[in-house]
Order: structure tokens, then sequence, then C-alpha cells
């Protein structure tokens, strides 16, 4: 590690008004920052610990929506009755992020922020459509995720909480890497209100996309068959050391077809 200074406000006005330089960065859960920093792989002059802001924390239902503070917790979203009861496909998927240490630190906000490609909120907030509200506006899911780590965000913007519209029925599956829990892929699929359906992929690409031709092929018919018919793509997809591009394009087609039998088609 190395000198820094440490701020720890108590508003989330507050601790926008300390973002004053590019050289100062937010803290949420650290999962990610903290790693960062012992490695040197980020050098910032000051932190703001967005721990000690209470409004930025919550679980609430209003309408057809599940409000998620962004410093709420992993473990939080696992336990919450209220996600459990409108979209338990969603406290599923937080039940599953990393280990229990991890899920009693890390934060929803911080990893939506974070944008890590093989991270497990993404595919939630694609698959179901949510809506990322920050301090400034509303940001829709189609259009939050960019590229590698490479999200809507703009300088000093943070986010305050994520509304998840609740869909008839949902599901999340995913292919874990062994050793950290992140996703080689992970596939969220829902059906929405109106019978509109929506496929989230994590994990596969570069960062959360929209799986259009598993939409298309699951809104003429709900059925794992289905899913698995579907052909994708390969072409972007990531390649490392635990799948090919062309291991992640089947591993979609399959995971998705095990979220729709797990939503009952």
């Amino acid at each position: 590690m190395y000198a820094f200074e440490y701020h720890r406000p108590s508003s989330i006005d507050e601790a926008v008004a300390l973002i004053t330089s590019d050289d100062i960065q937010f803290l949420s859960g650290g999962q990610t920052l903290i790693p960062t920093l012992k490695q040197r792989l980020a050098m910032p002059d000051a932190l703001v610990d967005l721990g000690g802001i209470e409004a930025l924390r919550g679980i609430r239902r209003e309408g057809d929506h599940v409000i998620i503070g962004a410093g709420t917790r992993h473990a939080e979203v696992a336990a919450s009755d209220t996600v459990a009861g409108a979209i338990p496909a969603l406290a599923h998927l937080a039940s599953q992020i990393g280990d229990a240490q991890v899920r009693n630190r890390g934060t929803i906000g911080g990893s939506v922020a974070n944008a890590d490609p093989s991270a497990d909120y993404p595919a939630a907030v694609i698959g179901l459509g949510a809506t990322v509200r920050t301090n400034r506006r509303e940001i829709a899911g189609d259009d939050y995720f960019q590229d590698l780590f490479t999200t809507a965000l703009e300088p000093g913007e943070l986010i305050t909480e994520i509304a998840f519209p609740i869909p008839e029925v949902a599901a999340y599956a995913k292919f874990a890497q062994a050793a950290s829990g992140y996703a080689i892929a992970g596939v969220m699929v829902a059906r929405m209100p109106g019978g509109a359906v929506r496929v989230g992929v994590t994990g596969a690409a570069p960062y959360a996309l929209r799986a259009t031709a598993l939409e298309v092929a699951l809104a003429a018919d709900f059925s794992p068959a289905a899913a698995k018919a579907v052909t994708i793509s390969a072409d972007g997809l990531n390649s490392d050391l635990h799948a090919t591009p062309a291991y992640r394009a089947a591993l979609v087609s399959v995971l998705a077809a095990r979220a729709v039998a797990a939503c009952g088609g």
C-alpha cells in the first residue's frame, strides 16, 4: 500500500463534493479496489468511503419494482424476504457471488459501478431491464454497460440505487470459475409482464449484454429445447485460460436452457 487521504462522509452530497479530481475514488465494499491498491495498479490521492452513508443502503418494494440501495451488501440481497418474494432469481444470484466473506463486504452498487465482465449483477441489470439511478439521473440498464470495465457513469457520478422491474418469472444460471466464483458465463432469463422475454449474459463477453437471438426464440417457445437450439456466435467473446470463445458461446445456450427449466418452462 501507499499513503493516501481517507474520507468517510455521512451523506451523498458530502461524498460527491469530495470528488474534486480524477485522482480521488469512491470506495464501497472494496472487494476489487483494495486488492488493486495493494498491487499498485491504482494509486488514487484519496478514497471516499461510502460505508457511512445510510441513505445508500436498504431494500424496498415500490409498486412493480424492487429498489435496492447501492450500498446494500450481497448477503443482504440474498437474505431479503422482499427480494425473495418478488424476484427470487435475484436473491439466488446474490447468494452465488464469491464466498461468504465477499458477500458480507461487497455491495451491489460497487459491483455494478466496477462492471467486471465476469460479475453476476450485470446479468440481472440487463436481464431484468433494471434502471441504474445516480445522484444526477436515471440510466436504462440497456445503455449502462459499454465496454470492458466501462459504463455510462460520468466522472463524479455516484450510483444511489437500482430499480429492478418484477418479472412474471425469472432464473439465473452460471458456470463459475471454481476458485473465485466469477462467472465464466452467466445467464439471467426473465419473462416480463405482457410476455416479453429478456436474456442478460455476463462472463462471456467484455461486458454484459442481451442475447437477442435467445430472446426471439424464447418469445416464440419458452422452453429449454428452444434455448438449446439457438447457436450463439463466438465472435467478440472472451478468451482466457478458463474458456475459449467457442466454449463460452456454447455455455450461453446451455445456461439459458437451464434457466428456462428453473422458470418452469
